[in-house]
């Protein structure tokens, strides 16, 4: 799957943005090793700190699917920002290599880097060893 299709499902799954406290609707589209795709959307809520994030949402979609083993994650936004603190701790517990594919509201790439890249000096699971 190219990156252009990945951000054209993340730009799907954005139209589904429940965002009526921000209006900043978010799509996220993640590719598992086995081909199969998960969207997530954000999820706004008034007590906003249980706001989820569309990473988080797709995370969770696919690991409630059996998925564990993850290619790369397109993230489109308003300006093609990249995912906030809580979602790369997530998104690193399933590995520094994962690709990170950042576009914006009209689809148009604007970075792609690795967990690695994004949350250097990281917590994971080799930290509990």
């Amino acid at each position: 799957m190219t990156d252009s299709e990945l951000i054209r499902e993340a730009l799907l799954a954005r139209e589904c943005s429940y965002s009526p406290y921000s209006s900043f609707p978010v799509g996220a589209a993640l590719l598992a090793t086995s081909g199969r795709i998960y969207r997530g959307t954000n999820v706004e809520n008034a007590s906003y700190g249980l706001t989820m994030c569309a990473e988080r949402v797709a995370i969770g979609c696919a690991v409630a699917a059996g998925e564990r083993s993850f290619e790369a994650i397109a993230v489109v936004v308003r300006g093609g920002g990249s995912p906030c603190g809580a979602c790369r701790q997530v998104l690193l517990e399933f590995g520094h290599s994962l690709r990170v594919v950042m576009a914006d509201e009209g689809g148009s790439l604007v970075e792609v880097k690795t967990m690695a890249e994004l949350l250097p000096s990281a917590f994971g699971p080799s930290s509990l060893e």
